[in-house]
């Protein structure tokens, strides 16, 4: 089993401008960091919580049909291709009304299934012979939830504030333990 990112998201969920309003920086001269910033956080946020934030496609390629495909990255908006490999060695696009989406759990996987009385076709023993392709993501930035915003921009403000990995000749560190707690209620639940 291979999951593979093919279409990174070309959007982020918080604009320079907000991130910088709750960093509160006023110059426009750190704008491109501020940028890749927002670019790291939002990689640890999707790392952490196991969803996949702004639009973006990914391919999961197995040896075989399963029962049902597990499609991890969430939310999942749509399967745009469905492909395999079949007795005779060739790839077959099999019709999208031959499976359906489970995408009803906010909390977990998605699933594709065979339709009601349906089957998966044969495929050929091979490495990789299953390749489904799937969209997965908010639609845009205004249909992320909020605390997932809030996180991207403490995060960018943290990372602006300590830019170097080590922090010398500071006698506390306190950790604001409510910070992470923003992502607990996103964070897809395995089966």
């Amino acid at each position: 089993m291979a999951l593979k990112l093919i279409t990174a998201a070309t959007t982020y969920p918080v604009t320079t401008a907000e991130a910088k309003l709750h960093a509160k920086i006023d110059t426009a001269a750190d704008d491109t960091l501020v940028d890749a910033l927002i670019t790291a956080a939002t990689e640890m946020a999707e790392q952490r919580i196991g969803r996949a934030i702004m639009p973006q496609v990914w391919e999961l390629t197995l040896d075989a049909f399963p029962d049902a495909f597990e499609l991890t990255r969430v939310p999942v908006t749509a399967v745009t291709a469905l492909t395999y490999v079949d007795a005779n060695g060739a790839t077959q696009t099999l019709s999208n009304t031959l499976y359906s989406l489970d995408n009803a759990d906010q909390f977990g996987s998605s699933y594709v299934v065979p339709v009601y009385n349906g089957a998966w076709p044969d495929s050929r023993a091979q490495v990789n012979a299953v390749s489904l392709q799937y969209t997965a993501g908010y639609a845009n930035a205004a249909a992320v939830p909020e605390p997932i915003k809030t996180w991207i921009k403490i995060m960018v403000s943290t990372m602006y504030e300590h830019r170097e990995s080590e922090v010398v000749d500071r006698s506390t560190l306190t950790t604001l333990g409510f910070v992470d707690r923003l992502l607990d209620r996103y964070s897809v639940v395995s089966a």
